[in-house]
């Protein structure tokens, strides 16, 4: 017979466990926008313990982002850094959205000068931009696109035109 008290405190252990490995994962920060981090943008999507090793589940913005590579070792990195065997899969079904930023994610663009993308990814106006992109500075939705291509593929630059200010856009995908 096994004593259930025992059961329960294995089980509370890997949980523990578990909640220590996502905590070392979802810290790290992306390295091309480092004031958010991996679980902020929703890429990290899962950490699972299988037989003592620490299986971080990521997902890229998009499958030719330049910093997919520097994201996953960083994140095996850290892993490794707090104790665990760790191993990355990369997970590219169902595609990663900008719906998975989360509410502080998108706070946290804001607050460093990216408006956040909207939280309509699969709408026809999402995908063709037909929206102003939101001033992160001033809060106006009267912005002008200036350029496809911000600092990085996944953003765009434009232009306030009530307060005037410049701004990259995190673009809706």
């Amino acid at each position: 017979m096994v004593d259930s008290s025992l059961s329960t405190q294995h089980k509370s252990g890997e949980e523990l466990t578990q909640a220590r490995a996502w905590a070392a994962a979802a810290a790290v920060p992306d390295p091309e926008i480092p004031v958010v981090t991996v679980a902020d943008l929703g890429i990290l999507r899962a950490v699972e313990l299988s037989d003592g090793v620490a299986v971080a589940k990521v997902s890229p913005t998009y499958t030719g982002c330049p910093a997919v590579l520097a994201i996953e070792m960083a994140i095996e990195a850290a892993l490794r850094e707090a104790g665990f065997d760790a191993r990355i899969e990369r997970v590219i079904a169902p595609a990663w959205s900008t719906d998975w930023i989360t509410d502080e994610g998108r706070e946290k663009l804001r607050a460093y000068g990216i408006a956040p993308p909207a939280k309509t990814s699969s709408s026809k106006r999402a995908l063709f931009d037909v929206e102003p992109a939101a001033c992160p500075r001033c809060n106006s939705q009267n912005s002008e696109r200036l350029s496809e291509f911000g600092a990085t593929p996944c953003k765009a630059m434009y232009r306030c035109l009530d307060c005037r200010e410049p701004f990259e856009a995190f673009k809706c995908l």
